[in-house]
């Protein structure tokens, strides 16, 4: 490197390599001297701050796993000579393990549907996390044949028959490309009417018919309309994919067939009524018909709290704030209480069905508001572009602005989502125990009467676990489907 003095001389200068940033400025070192060491009282705060932190993790790795007891037959597992209790006994968790999952009165000989029906649900939804249609139909297709020879083995030609019926239906008609022979919608109305209720009712009398060689009785009924059900869903989904059968399955098959293995009732199955469920069980149950049903219906009342005719809105804003004014514990004491003194005499539902309609209305307000902030914070121009294109009122809200609104208000939903799952505790008052009611009342037993904060723990990592999945997928979901610029 060369440079010019001003008498005109030319010097010469050694070129040196860059020197490396003091370690001050980088590094973890640089990251704890700004922000944990400088200046000095932050030095002082952070060693006070590492003391409480350790002070506190240690007490809660001490009780819970250190001093605590993890193996025993019972309760004098965990006492100590002076009568104390050893730190945390999750002898106690183990020992009621069974009571928290499917509640204190569900038949132990009948737990195995529960577990089979959630067995179902995770295979019959697994496909549709899947990318690739023929990974989707060959994992699809090995699933719906495993759970099937599964099923025959284990109960019987009835699960199997369900099961069957289930997964691997929907596999075959998308491969075989059946609804192709069909008479589409936009062809003749009548002539196509007719071909769809003669396809539906001869899939009706095949079924029963298979029902009745397979297992007989009234489950040859129930096959009847499982089969009838099935061709329908191949009447509307003309040339449907996979990953379109098994949605459809999903929303409107696996509800009923989960509450015909619940419930009994059919193929061999006691019945099992729902004051009896409890648990864990109960807790997805009350939360999963909740959100399934939160989500359409508030879209709903958000579109009609949007709409520009005079009686749909007033009829919206009406149900919104009438639910959102009240709180979820006064809705089911009344569904539970004051509901049947309205029904005429020898009119009664279930309790279990009025708290679930209840809860579902009730989060469908909350819902409806989320989707409306979503609408709201789309472009006007989005509505001209598409009123320019020539599209309809509901081609336009599920082609352009529903999507849209959807996707930006994915925290909210699943905010209330979150809200809801945490809400089903509520339904003990009405006499239905969820998880925490089954915790408490195992608390209640003398031998286990002073483990109700092991219970509580326990209560409160389960829900934890669930909560946090759902944000962590929701972040998925955003991720996802983002389009904009990253910032």
């Amino acid at each position: 490197m060369t440079d010019t003095a001003s008498n005109g001389a030319i010097v010469k200068h050694d070129r040196h390599e860059d020197l490396p940033p003091p370690k001050s400025e980088v590094g973890i070192y640089g990251w704890m001297y700004h922000n944990l060491l400088y200046p000095w009282y932050n030095a002082v705060l952070t060693v006070i701050g590492a003391f409480l932190a350790f002070w506190a993790i240690w007490g809660v790795v001490d009780y819970v796993f250190i001093g605590s007891i993890w193996i025993g037959d019972g309760p004098e597992a965990c006492t100590a000579q002076d009568g104390s209790i050893i730190h945390a006994c999750w002898v106690f968790i183990d020992a009621r393990f069974h009571q928290f999952i499917y509640g204190p009165f569900y038949p132990e000989a009948s737990r195995w549907r529960i577990n089979y029906s959630f067995l179902v649900l995770a295979l019959v939804a697994t496909p549709l996390f899947l990318k690739q249609e023929w990974i989707r139909r060959g994992i699809g297709l090995a699933f719906a044949g495993v759970a099937t020879v599964f099923s025959l083995v284990a109960y019987g030609w009835g699960p199997a028959v369900v099961i069957a019926l289930m997964m691997v239906a929907p596999y075959g008609l998308a491969y075989a490309r059946l609804g192709t022979i069909l008479p589409r919608s936009d062809d003749n109305a009548v002539f196509g009417f007719v071909i769809r209720l003669a396809v539906i009712a001869a899939a009706a009398i095949a079924g029963y018919f298979l029902g009745w060689a397979l297992v007989g009785g009234e489950e040859a009924v129930s096959l009847g309309w499982i089969a009838a059900f099935l061709v329908f869903g191949l009447v509307m989904l003309n040339k449907a994919t996979v990953k379109s059968w098994i949605a459809f399955l999903l929303i409107f098959g696996y509800p009923f067939i989960a509450f015909f293995l619940w419930f009994g009732g059919g193929f061999g199955l006691d019945i099992v009524e729902t004051p009896r469920w409890g648990g864990l069980f109960l807790t997805l149950v009350v939360a999963g018909i909740g959100i399934a049903a939160s989500l359409p219906i508030g879209i709903i009342f958000a579109l009609g709290r949007r709409s520009e005719m005079p009686a749909v809105r007033a009829i919206s804003i009406a149900f919104i704030e009438l639910w959102r004014g009240v709180p979820l514990i006064t809705v089911l004491f009344m569904s539970s209480v004051m509901l049947p003194l309205f029904l005429p005499e020898g009119v009664n539902f279930d309790k279990l069905l009025r708290a679930l309609i209840g809860v579902g209305l009730f989060s469908s307000a909350y819902m409806a508001e989320v989707v409306r902030g979503g609408l709201q914070a789309i472009p006007k121009g989005q509505y001209e572009a598409a009123a320019s294109m020539g599209l309809g009122y509901w081609q336009m809200m599920r082609l352009i602005i529903l999507p849209q609104a959807l996707k930006m208000v994915i925290p909210g939903i699943v905010n209330t989502f979150i809200g809801l799952f945490k809400d089903t505790t509520l339904v003990l008052i009405i006499g239905l125990f969820d998880l925490l009611g089954s915790v408490q009342a195992a608390t209640t037993d003398p031998k286990w009467v002073a483990m109700f904060v092991e219970g509580y723990v326990f209560t409160a990592m389960v829900f934890w676990i669930f909560c946090f999945s759902m944000s962590r997928y929701s972040m998925f979901i955003e991720r996802k489907l983002h389009t904009g610029h990253k910032r």
